[in-house]
């Protein structure tokens, strides 16, 4: 069941979608992991050691990439015991993610609702453009973002004041889907919408203000952010 605010009076001009466990599940790697020897407790600890560094860099900043964070997160939960050819097949397979199942239900309602559907996250934009394209999704998701070597990676608040700037809409037209607490804290610190999927975290973390929107999965959750009448 979604919810959402009553005092919002115009709906969103663009709707962004974070990418990794929002639109595209980190899940099915974990035969990859099998097939590399890695136990599949240390996929969760990866998954983890990648959110940590990319945190990291969010508030230091660095001149890392996306690849980089990927590898040398798996090196060191590995030990850096891991065999070259486990570490590319994990990495290539980031590009080869399923959307979820909803996914294109999802964009669909944005396009027809009127909004620019537009993908960021903290991939880069090859990787992300990998995915869309191989899902079929490239005619309803637009890319932005950065993934240079003077990234800002989220929740940084550049990282959203960047993309404001980029679409060139107000923040308060500009609305996020994420199924991450800490991705909506940084949104509504930049003055965005806020939608939130409860299919990844099932609570929303308390330690954050609530999101304006919520739903069990990505439609449910653009149908919040999207049921306020037009500007």
């Amino acid at each position: 069941m979604s919810t959402h605010p009553p005092g919002r009076s115009a709906r969103p001009a663009v709707v962004v979608f974070d990418v990794l466990d929002t639109l595209f599940p980190l899940a099915p790697l974990e035969w990859r992991f099998r097939e590399a020897g890695i136990p599949r407790v240390l996929m969760g600890r990866w998954a983890d050691h990648l959110s940590r560094d990319v945190f990291a860099l969010a508030l230091v900043g660095g001149d890392r990439s996306f690849e980089d964070v990927v590898r040398g997160s798996l090196r060191d939960i590995t030990g850096h015991q891991i065999a070259p050819g486990a570490e590319d097949a994990i990495f290539d397979g980031l590009s080869s993610l399923e959307p979820r199942r909803e996914a294109a239900a999802a964009l669909t309602a944005v396009r027809e609702a009127g909004p620019r559907a537009v993908a960021l996250g903290n991939t880069d934009p090859a990787t992300t453009a990998a995915l869309v394209d191989r899902a079929g999704l490239e005619g309803l998701l637009e890319h932005l973002g950065d993934g240079g070597p003077d990234r800002v990676w989220k929740p940084a608040p550049e990282a959203y004041l960047g993309a404001t700037r980029s679409l060139g809409v107000a923040p308060g037209r500009i609305a996020l889907v994420t199924a991450h607490g800490w991705d909506v804290a940084g949104a509504a610190r930049a003055g965005w919408v806020t939608g939130w999927s409860a299919h990844l975290e099932g609570r929303f973390p308390a330690v954050f203000g609530a999101p304006d929107a919520t739903g069990g999965d990505l439609a449910e959750t653009v149908a919040a952010l999207l049921a306020t009448p037009g500007p």
